[in-house]
């Protein structure tokens, strides 16, 4: 299959997944308890019947879920995400103003679950192969293994007690502070990237501890390969066997879990956000959960489902270029 017939088919598979989504979403979220309606009346201090009816009229509840499922999707290709029923502004306009804090926060904390991760699992490899270091080997399996058991809120809650609270090195919440977002500029990104060091920290620690295992036990099981014996028995110098011939043939799982653990930082991203109050996606979706905003709860619900889809179509192209028996199979 050539590149138009794969990623022509991968992107037809995309978008049923979205669609299912669409669906799925909007028939569990009319499952939840709770009339948008009346949440809205209650915020008005008002317990008037009429004004509840009045409500459910003008934001469409007073259809059937059958009509309310078809208007929704016919509005969704035409890419109209509806209205908050809370802000009183366009779903698309609210999700456009969060996305970029949430794509930051992602991409960050992946990098520094990726990066470090791969080369732990390599440094732990190369310590065990040596006699001397193998303890450093232990301790770094430990570590990981340590890592990946601590909760996600547990740490997150602790790194704001010790790095903000205690030792006053790094702000504990928002994405920038007033001053220098008036200033603008370098000091805005600096002050930004400040922000972002405890989030990305909390979000990324995790997978870090599964990168670590996912490379060393991948390492070693192509160490007992065949085409490395013949490597380490032509005299290739272990550096080199363990760079070219050991990491390029690891990284093909690690390459497949990356993918997949991009789609799940979108949803891990909720937590975080809410813990450090960070403007993203996810606590939009914590304050409409709360409000019964039904419109924006599926608008972001739709956007991260897109999220997904497109992070798996670029694992596979990335794959599929990392291994070229995918390519011809």
């Amino acid at each position: 299959m050539g590149w138009f017939g794969f990623l022509g088919a991968r992107a037809a598979r995309g978008v049923l997944v979205v669609l299912l989504v669409v669906v799925v979403n909007f028939f569990l979220i009319r499952l939840a308890p709770g009339d948008p309606a009346q949440v809205m009346a209650g915020e008005m201090q008002s317990d008037d019947p009429a004004l509840v009816e009045r409500l459910r009229a003008e934001f469409g509840l007073d259809r059937s879920t059958t009509q309310q499922l078809r208007l929704y999707l016919g509005a969704v290709l035409r890419g109209d995400l509806g209205h908050s029923y809370r802000n009183h502004v366009d779903v698309c306009t609210l999700i456009a103003e969060r996305v970029p804090a949430t794509l930051l926060l992602m991409v960050s904390a992946f990098v520094f679950a990726l990066v470090p991760g791969v080369g732990l699992g390599v440094l732990a490899v190369r310590a065990r192969l040596h006699r001397r270091w193998r303890w450093a080997d232990g301790a770094i399996f430990g570590a990981a293994m340590l890592l990946y058991a601590t909760p996600t809120f547990w740490l997150s809650l602790m790194l704001v007690i010790v790095f903000s609270v205690q030792l006053d090195w790094l702000p504990a919440f928002g994405m920038q502070s007033g001053a220098a977002a008036a200033a603008g500029g370098l000091a805005q990104a600096l002050d930004v990237a400040r922000h972002l060091v405890l989030p990305t920290v909390a979000l990324g620690t995790l997978y870090m501890a599964v990168y670590v295992q996912l490379t060393r036990a991948a390492m070693l099981e192509v160490l007992h390969q065949d085409f490395v014996r013949s490597a380490q028995a032509k005299g290739v110098p272990p550096t080199r066997i363990l760079r070219v011939h050991v990491l390029r043939n690891a990284l093909l799982p690690v390459l497949s879990m990356a993918g997949i653990q991009l789609g799940q930082l979108a949803g891990g991203a909720i937590l975080i956000e809410t813990v450090f109050a960070w403007p993203g996606i996810g606590r939009l979706m914590f304050d409409a959960v709360s409000q019964r905003d039904y419109p924006l709860l599926l608008g972001i619900f739709l956007t991260t489902a897109v999220m997904v889809v497109v992070f798996n179509l670029v694992t596979d192209v990335l794959y599929r270029i990392a291994d070229p028996r995918i390519a011809r199979a």
